[in-house]
């Protein structure tokens, strides 16, 4: 980025509420039902029908408000924001506007090695709208269906201040905010089910220059790294816009994942007057602190301080603990995989770390799937560490044992009855493989006694290959410099 110019960026979450049903009537909430299954007569706005209010949704944002450290509001109203569009069947959104459940909260991420705060303005309870199909299949439609089944799904909008200055900032926010909200099981934050949402304002300014610039609205980014390349391309078209001696236009723009840009959608010169009011089919919400205090005795272990615990209990470095952290599935599968290790051998918690982030993440990842699909269950990852810990198998083996238990599924105690892998931990065995070893490698010996203490490393490689590798590794290097000595 010019390094005349900063961004200024603020973010709009949506994320879907973990509930069975809509926020205001009975509907199921699943995404996979047939078009127009999960719709009723008061999510379509039929006339004469009244909202009844979902009080898990309340109870679901107001964790995730406690957990941003937000001021819970006792009383909260709703309203009916106005807006025509054909996936809107009750030409109106039931929403909040001045007085949201939660508001002045604050999330700290990681930059550049270091920690920044990002306010958090509001975060307020509102109603999704439906889907509007353009093309079925690979057929382009010159019509659009509309599908009301999202209609009426519970969203918590999170607003953030625009305290962000880098699209490195906007990613690591929506990361550890993500990432918070599976902690707290708020939302399953399924960004290819829309259920993670997020809308960008972005504006650059003279760096030194208090007043913000005219900012544009980023939508249609699906994932947390096309919110960072559309930033990272709006933010440099802003800037030779200006350079040019052009003036910026408020307005929305889309982003094309395909071409890497960002496109008009529509002028924003003017706010658009939603004529907000209170809902007269709501009464105001009213908690009370026996509700306020009971949901925050519920609230879990929170990534940061998962982090430091794994850090302190289980000396993890801080990238692991950061990469294991980084997903609530995959900290706890890593948890579930040191309770089986540690109930067979000690020191395990390092150990289970490097195979998660080195072989078994590098092997989902080649085969796309997450860690919720992984053909290792944790159990048997902890059981094949105990295995090396103990002496069972060796590191080398393990690999081998691995790639058949992430092949096949099996458990790792099958896998090396099955092949005969069981390491040779026989002193009297190992000794008699060494002294061949040795035999047969007259030059490597001279080297070694000749001050070249690395040659012993051809040696064992021939002992290691000599005993299939099954030969106990230090105990192979003990004897062999016992037996050069002599």
């Amino acid at each position: 980025m010019n390094a005349k110019y900063e961004a200024v960026i603020g973010l709009e979450v949506h994320s879907q509420i973990k509930t069975d049903t809509k926020v205001f009537c009975n509907c199921s909430t699943d995404f996979h039902s047939q078009p127009n299954t999960n719709i009723c007569p008061v999510c379509t706005g039929q006339p004469g029908v009244l909202p009844v209010l979902n009080k898990k949704a309340v109870e679901l944002l107001v964790r995730t408000g406690l957990a941003l450290e937000c001021r819970i509001n006792k009383k909260s109203v709703f309203a009916r924001k106005q807006y025509f569009y054909p996936d809107l069947p009750k030409n109106y959104q039931i929403s909040q506007y001045d007085l949201p459940f939660a508001e002045h909260g604050k999330l700290n991420i990681s930059v550049d090695g270091g920690v920044k705060t990002i306010g958090i303005t509001r975060i307020h309870l509102e109603e999704d709208a439906g889907k509007l199909v353009h093309d079925i299949g690979m057929k382009k439609l010159d019509y659009s269906l509309a599908d009301y089944n999202r209609t009426g799904i519970p969203l918590m909008e999170i607003v953030s201040e625009p305290d962000m200055r880098t699209p490195q900032d906007a990613a690591a926010y929506l990361t550890a905010l993500k990432s918070l909200i599976e902690y707290l099981e708020t939302s399953d934050c399924n960004m290819e089910e829309g259920k993670f949402r997020c809308d960008a304002n972005v504006s650059i300014r003279p760096v030194g220059q208090k007043e913000f610039g005219t900012k544009a609205e980023l939508k249609n980014m699906n994932t947390i790294s096309g919110v960072e390349e559309a930033l990272v391309y709006e933010i440099q078209r802003q800037i030779e816009v200006v350079e040019n001696g052009g003036k910026i236009v408020q307005e929305t723009r889309t982003w094309d994942p395909d071409e890497k840009v960002t496109k008009s959608m529509r002028s924003k010169e003017n706010a658009h007057d939603y004529r907000y009011f209170p809902d007269p089919d709501l009464v105001p919400v009213i908690l009370d602190d026996d509700f306020i205090n009971k949901i925050k005795k519920d609230i879990p272990e929170l990534p940061e301080k998962r982090k430091q615990r794994l850090i302190s209990e289980c000396g993890l470095s801080q990238y692991d603990a950061n990469v294991i952290i980084s997903d609530k599935a995959l900290a706890d599968y890593y948890e579930t995989a040191l309770e089986t290790a540690s109930k067979q051998s000690d020191n395990s918690g390092k150990q289970i770390a490097n195979w998660i982030t080195t072989e078994l993440l590098g092997k989902l990842n080649s085969a796309k799937l997450t860690i919720k699909e992984s053909p290792v269950k944790a159990e048997n990852l902890g059981t094949l560490v105990a295995l090396i810990i103990k002496g069972t198998i060796s590191g080398k083996i393990a690999k081998m044992v691995f790639e058949d238990m992430f092949n096949d599924g099996k458990d790792p105690d099958t896998v090396v009855k099955e092949k005969g892998l069981v390491q040779i931990s026989d002193e009297g065995a190992i000794v008699a493989i060494c002294k061949e070893a040795v035999a047969e490698s007259p030059k490597i010996v001279e080297e070694y006694k000749a001050g070249k203490e690395r040659a012993i490393g051809a040696i064992v490689g021939l002992v290691m290959k000599k005993s299939k590798g099954k030969a106990n590794p230090q105990m192979v290097n003990k004897i062999l410099i016992d037996l050069l000595k002599q």
